[in-house]
């Protein structure tokens, strides 16, 4: 019964008695000479933290890009909204993190969108600004890919 997807276990027409029998007989003879690695616990949590964590570091690096916003203004009202206007793109990051943390492809899909967007609107007048800010993006976008791969998509890897 090798790849039907029934959840009934047999071998040969016989039943087996439990699943870790069936996933070694499945292993054995309909996958011949491939072994299933599976990651560390230590780097599967590694993997699922780390692309949260540098989303709260970039979230809070973008927002220290509005306190640019109190240097040329006169009154509150002009200022507060001043800085309001210059945090919205650090919102729209940590509504896409809050978004990648339930759903890691679409959050890495978003996150590599956000990179080509601002790639986009900088290039080719600033390349050392979308540097500072695509190259970060990318890299928590292909990390959040890499979680979502790894929960998906168990590695197989030909015995050698």
């Amino acid at each position: 019964m090798c790849g039907s997807g029934d959840r009934r276990y047999q071998f040969a027409g016989a039943p087996l008695t439990d699943a870790s029998t069936a996933r070694l007989m499945m292993q054995k003879f309909c996958f011949p000479g491939a072994e299933v690695k599976r990651m560390s616990p230590r780097a599967s949590r590694l993997l699922f933290w780390l692309p949260r964590i540098l989303g709260m570091f970039f979230t809070v690096f973008l927002s220290l890009f509005a306190l640019d916003s109190f240097q040329n203004l006169h009154g509150f009202a002009e200022i507060a909204l001043g800085f309001a206007i210059h945090l919205i793109p650090a919102a729209i990051a940590l509504a896409i993190l809050l978004i990648a943390c339930r759903w890691e492809v679409t959050g890495a899909l978003l996150f590599a969108l956000m990179a080509a967007l601002y790639a986009s609107s900088v290039l080719p007048r600033h390349p050392s600004w979308a540097l500072t800010v695509s190259l970060p993006l990318l890299l928590i976008a292909a990390l959040f890919f890499a979680d979502w791969m790894a929960r998906q998509h168990p590695r197989t890897h030909a015995a050698r």
